[in-house]
């Protein structure tokens, strides 16, 4: 796998490819070949459609011999996350049951990125409707995190199976939503970039939905680089107000805030020290770090252990749409939706309130800086077998999702990248935080502390072997 073209960056890949140094045939070989070596032990997809893939390569090859080109993404190997509607694929959005055939047809997002003729290599596991930020699944198993080879550890969630096809080498590109933190912990937990997209940025039509207010789609890769310049490929098309990547800062002209609080609070062993040693590394090279709290913290947390608005917003969902279903729900997502039956409608207009008082404070706060750094996540990644007893579930899960959540409830977008690793050996992430509407700057300042920090290939190599 180390000389999989899989895993150059998309820019050299795109360069390659119409230069005829490379072709999409060898991108989907090379994906293949790496879910015979490894994708079937780190479990990555519940679709998995190689043979297909290969096919479609070989006619996007025709395509540019003949001087065709259908955009920046054409003939790269993606994969897509099993809540998406993707055309003669299932969807079970991590379910125990197939979902009615009209989650088959394409939304704006899939039917921009498929317009590109990418190589789809499959459609990845998620936890049951996106409910859980770890990426367990009763159903249909939880994915191996490929960093520990010995013990099975959570890949994060609920995009559980994105992060790991990237690791295992059979995509170089990753589509998952963020509803909590459903891309940055999974992107986190696995050693890899995520982008969280400001919501109503990107449109959320045909993925089945876990929140309607919350729900943003988002991208995993290797690098930010490769976040950017996915970014550039999808949002002309996708955005009511695109805006391409700008260059790349200086660090000196960059002011990043760090809270004091909240984030750092009971992180395991290595986390808040590889975050504060990147954070030192790019004050050295000239950014200004100040202290800045983002408002109403606490608050928000209390909230989000209640169930936010994404329990009762599920739950409505399922009641309507799907009930049949209901019966079956894997017991950590059932235990979560049955939170919110009694929830009266006061208390869900009150958190709503709550929510949108809280976007208002928060986007304000983040004039002051050009971006909030935090740890991604504060725990290390699980074992399955640490997440057996009663309760553990739950509190794990509660952590994990703590940093994240509230650029959600905050209504910003958000980045992560790897900085190192935690005392377990496990990958850390770097989370930045933006105003919102911010996505592209991000994006820009995430290069910058690319390229100073270096991306998850340099600072963590490769997994061991399975």
């Amino acid at each position: 796998m180390p000389d999989s073209p899989l895993l150059a960056p998309l820019r050299d890949q795109h360069a390659a490819l119409r230069k005829g140094k490379l072709s999409a045939i060898e991108l989907a070989e090379a994906a293949c070949e790496a879910y015979r070596t490894r994708g079937q032990h780190d479990n990555a997809y519940l679709t998995w459609q190689g043979e297909a893939a290969l096919a479609f390569a070989q006619a996007t090859d025709a395509v540019i011999a003949q001087g065709g080109d259908t955009g920046a993404l054409m003939g790269m190997a993606v994969s897509i996350k099993d809540i998406y509607a993707v055309p003669g694929l299932p969807t079970y959005a991590g379910s125990s049951q197939r979902l009615p055939a009209d989650w088959e047809r394409p939304g704006p997002i899939v039917a921009a990125l498929l317009a590109q003729l990418p190589s789809l290599m499959g459609k990845t596991h998620s936890v049951e409707f996106a409910f859980g930020g770890l990426g367990t699944n009763a159903h249909w198993g939880t994915p191996r995190n490929p960093w520990d080879s010995q013990v099975h550890r959570t890949p994060g969630g609920s995009s559980s199976g994105a992060g790991v096809s990237l690791i295992g080498g059979t995509a170089s590109l990753a589509l998952g939503t963020d509803t909590a933190g459903s891309v940055r912990i999974p992107a986190s937990m696995t050693g890899v970039a995520g982008l969280k997209t400001t919501a109503g940025r990107w449109p959320t039509e045909q993925i089945v939905p876990l929140s309607s207010t919350l729900d943003t789609p988002g991208l995993l890769a290797r690098r930010v680089d490769d976040l950017a310049f996915a970014f550039d490929a999808l949002d002309g098309s996708l955005s009511p107000k695109p805006m391409r990547v700008p260059s790349t800062p200086s660090l000196a002209d960059l002011t990043f805030g760090v809270p004091e609080r909240f984030f750092w609070d009971d992180c395991s062993p290595g986390i808040a020290e590889a975050v504060q040693q990147a954070i030192r590394q790019l004050e050295a090279a000239g950014a200004r770090i100040v202290s800045i709290e983002l408002p109403d913290t606490d608050d928000a947390y209390e909230l989000f252990q209640k169930g936010g608005v994404a329990a009762p917003e599920l739950a409505a969902f399922l009641n309507t749409e799907l009930p049949h279903m209901i019966e079956a729900l894997d017991p950590n997502v059932a235990a979560r939706i049955r939170a919110a039956d009694d929830m009266p409608a006061w208390e869900y207009v009150r958190r709503r309130t709550l929510l949108d008082k809280l976007c208002q404070t928060a986007a304000k706060r983040l004039g002051q800086v050009d971006a909030v750094l935090t740890p991604t996540v504060a725990i290390t990644p699980p074992t399955l077998e640490s997440l057996a007893p009663e309760g553990a579930y739950a509190k794990a899960n509660m952590k994990a999702l703590r940093n994240t959540v509230m650029a959600n409830f905050m209504g910003l977008c958000g980045l992560t990248l790897p900085v190192g690793r935690d005392a377990t050996g496990m990958p850390v992430g770097l989370q930045l935080l933006a105003g919102p509407w911010q996505d592209a700057r991000l994006l820009a300042i995430g290069q910058a502390i690319e390229a100073k920090l270096g991306s998850g290939v340099d600072i963590l190599g490769e997994p061991p072997a399975p």
